[in-house]
């Protein structure tokens, strides 16, 4: 079984950062993927960037050039560094990690708020 937690949500005006972190612990395979999803009010959750335990990532368009996803393996704990941020960022955050056949397990979200 593998839980995650995450951390370093909060309030903070547009143009400004965050830095989010999930920390996973359990029965956790080396070769996973993690990562980060968020979710508006009304709207369904959505990817926002994830990676490969060996490096490779990919990003969703709205925050392409703003956002930094980055892991340490050793610590098991995946980050986001989210700047320049925009009131349509606003969304509690979730963190996920997966292995195809084996487990795919979700955080219990964090909320960011950018406010105008």
């Amino acid at each position: 079984q593998v839980h995650l937690v995450e951390s370093g949500g909060g309030t903070v005006q547009a143009g400004g950062s965050l830095r989010l972190s999930c920390e996973a612990s359990g029965n956790i395979f080396s070769m996973n993927v993690m990562g980060w999803y968020r979710q508006a009010e009304g709207q369904q959750r959505e990817l926002v960037a994830q990676m490969t335990s060996s490096g490779g990532a990919n990003y969703a368009d709205p925050v392409k050039g703003r956002f930094t996803i980055s892991r340490d393996n050793a610590k098991n704990t995946l980050y986001l560094q989210m700047n320049r941020l925009k009131p349509e960022d606003t969304a509690v955050y979730y963190c996920r990690t997966r292995v195809p056949g084996l487990y795919d397990t979700w955080g219990q979200g964090t909320q960011v708020t950018v406010s105008s």
